[in-house]
């Protein structure tokens, strides 16, 4: 059987990215990663606002396929793609079906938005099995749940079921049943695509760098001229005026 590399589909501002190989829990394999590389650039090149990302069957992702790494394979290649994915221009919404595990809990901290069903679940078990997790999981893992979270998490390999994942931040909504997890991604990406774009992306990229602590004041400034220089600012005062919906083409 062939192996089904991450699929992207574009339509219009919205890019879906679908994890499309169920019979295996939707595991990354290295070949994986290089595609999730190549469709972030396609993304980052596109007029993208937004990026769902979801997966097939019953599991949403259970992280890093096993045979690489116990080839040898480091964790610079996959802490690569989820640095690249948490620095992507749009933003990111994550629809979680089911369990992510190992990696994969990168995949969703990575992501601006996650929401789940009931049935999501999460692990860390790298601990069991003796391996040390690189510096960009660790990183995500204390910046977007705290220290004490990432150590349970981490250290004391605590799986979390959907309604506590919620309450301590991996779910950034309440879990929903699986019947409404799309229609609620989906109100969700409405409401992004109907905000200004270039406030978005300046905006998500300085909370990450608040958070990854990197942040630069003259990069902000830049962006807020930026913002403050363009036609969607006009659009937005002129909207307020006219008491109507604005309309943004993210320039």
């Amino acid at each position: 059987m062939t192996a089904t590399p991450p699929v992207l589909e574009m339509d219009g501002h919205l890019a879906t990215l679908t994890l499309s190989r169920p019979e295996q829990g939707n595991r990354l394999s290295d070949g994986d990663l290089d595609v999730l590389v190549e469709h972030f650039a396609t993304i980052n090149a596109s007029s993208a606002r937004v990026v769902r990302l979801c997966a097939l069957g019953r599991h949403f992702c259970a992280g890093y396929d096993v045979s690489d790494l116990a080839s040898g394979a480091g964790g610079e290649r996959f802490e690569a793609t989820m640095d690249a994915l948490a620095a992507l221009r749009p933003i990111t919404v994550a629809e979680v079906q089911g369990g992510a595990y190992g990696g994969a809990s990168d995949l969703l901290l990575a992501c601006d938005f996650r929401l789940g069903s009931h049935a999501a679940r999460v692990s860390m078990p790298a601990a069991r099995f003796g391996l040390h997790l690189y510096g960009g999981i660790l990183r995500r893992y204390v910046s977007r749940l705290g220290l004490n979270t990432a150590k349970r998490m981490i250290l004391n390999t605590e799986p979390l079921e959907a309604q506590e994942m919620f309450q301590l931040g991996l779910l950034t909504h309440p879990p929903c049943a699986a019947e409404e997890l799309a229609a609620r991604s989906q109100a969700i990406i409405d409401h992004l695509m109907a905000l200004a774009p270039l406030a978005l992306e300046g905006m998500k990229r300085h909370l990450n760098a608040i958070a990854d602590g990197c942040f630069e004041t003259r990069w902000l400034h830049e962006d807020i001229d930026r913002c403050k220089a363009s036609r969607d600012f006009r659009e937005g005062l002129q909207a307020i005026k006219d008491k109507r919906p604005a309309v943004f083409d993210g320039c």
